[in-house]
C-alpha cells in the first residue's frame, strides 16, 4: 500500500526534480522582490523545500548549513538564507511563504500563481490581491497598505 507516500513525479526523473526545485528555492532566496512565478503544482513542491530549508537555517549550525548545501546546490542563497532569511523569521513557526493564483498560462492553460515570502518588506512586494483594484485614485501603495491594515 502507498499510503503517506508523498511523491512529485510530474513526468520528470529524480534528477530532474531535484535540480528543478533547488533552482526554483535558489530563485526565491535570491531574488530581489522576494517572489517566483511559476504554475501550482511546482510551487506547492518547491513551498515545502524552501519552508524545510528555512527551519534548517533557523537552527543556524554547521550541520544545518551543510544540509542545506547540499540541497540547494548554491552557497550564496545558502548564506542569505542563514544570515537575513532566518533572522527575519525567528519568531514564526512555519508557514514562511504564500501562493497566490494569477490565473492561467496563455499557452498551455496551465494554473501560474506566485510564490513569495510572507514578511518580505514592504516596499518591495508587486503583487496585489485580485479583488483588489487600481485606478487613478487608488495607486499600488494605497492598495498595499490597505492589505496591512487589515
Amino acid at each position: 500500500m502507498r499510503h503517506r507516500k508523498h511523491t512529485f513525479k510530474i513526468g520528470r526523473s529524480g534528477a530532474h526534480r531535484k535540480a528543478m526545485l533547488a533552482n526554483m528555492v535558489s530563485s526565491l532566496i535570491i531574488s530581489e522582490k522576494g517572489e517566483i512565478k511559476t504554475t501550482i503544482t511546482k510551487a506547492k513542491e518547491a513551498r515545502r523545500l524552501a519552508e524545510k530549508m528555512v527551519t534548517r537555517a533557523k537552527k543556524g549550525d554547521l550541520h544545518s548549513r551543510r544540509i542545506a548545501i547540499s540541497k540547494l546546490r548554491d552557497k550564496e542563497a545558502v548564506s542569505l538564507l542563514f544570515d537575513d532569511i532566518a533572522s527575519r523569521y525567528q519568531e514564526r513557526n512555519g508557514g514562511y511563504t504564500r501562493i497566490i493564483k494569477i490565473g492561467k498560462r496563455l499557452g498551455d492553460a496551465a494554473e501560474m500563481c506566485i510564490l513569495q515570502w510572507i514578511d518580505f518588506p514592504k516596499d518591495e512586494i508587486s503583487v496585489l490581491d485580485t479583488n483588489d483594484e487600481i485606478s487613478e485614485d487608488n495607486t499600488i501603495e494605497d492598495v498595499i497598505d490597505a492589505e496591512e491594515v487589515a
